[in-house]
């Protein structure tokens, strides 16, 4: 099993299925930002800023694939990315189904060095609360389909470091 992972993970459309995922993740929620009037709240803000990471990584997984030691921290790096993405992701589920207390400002909390709100307004500026995410499909909530998405990237991916380093 992990000779196939280590496979699919020298593989390019691995690596560019998840940059076209990224794209097609920033771009859904851009449409409901500004197609479907749902503004973003805070934690669906960095919620984006953790896409754009994986989105990063992604490109950089695609150039160095062939490379063990840099597909390792290619691997590790993504992962850290799903995971950051996997914990914004509940605390908004939590937040949207009250069992987690607490609000959000309207403050995007990105430090002044990585000021994302700032350089790109129109993306990562928070506009609404926390507390609620508007359906998607089937009586799925984006919150639903983020921290799915997010658990199954998040274990993919470790997937993939564990067969990195084994083979």
């Amino acid at each position: 099993m992990f000779s196939t992972l280590a496979c699919i993970n020298r593989s390019c459309y691995f690596w560019i299925a998840m940059i076209v995922t990224c794209l097609c993740m920033e771009s859904i929620a851009l449409y409901y930002q500004y197609a479907l009037d749902y503004g973003p709240c805070v934690l669906c803000v960095q919620i984006r800023a953790w896409v754009l990471g994986l989105l990063v990584v992604s490109v950089f997984g695609l150039l160095v694939r062939k490379n063990k030691l840099t597909l390792m921290i290619a691997n590790l790096i993504t992962l850290f990315f799903a995971a950051g993405m996997l914990e914004r992701s509940y605390t908004t589920l939590g937040i949207e189904r009250g069992f987690i207390e607490g609000s959000c400002t309207l403050n995007s909390g990105f430090p002044s060095w990585l000021a994302l709100d700032k350089w790109l307004p129109s993306v990562f500026e928070p506009w609404e609360a926390c507390g609620y995410t508007p359906e998607l499909l089937f009586g799925v909530t984006m919150a639903e389909g983020l921290i799915l998405l997010a658990a199954g990237w998040a274990i993919i991916m470790l997937l993939m470091l564990i067969s990195s380093v084994k083979k």
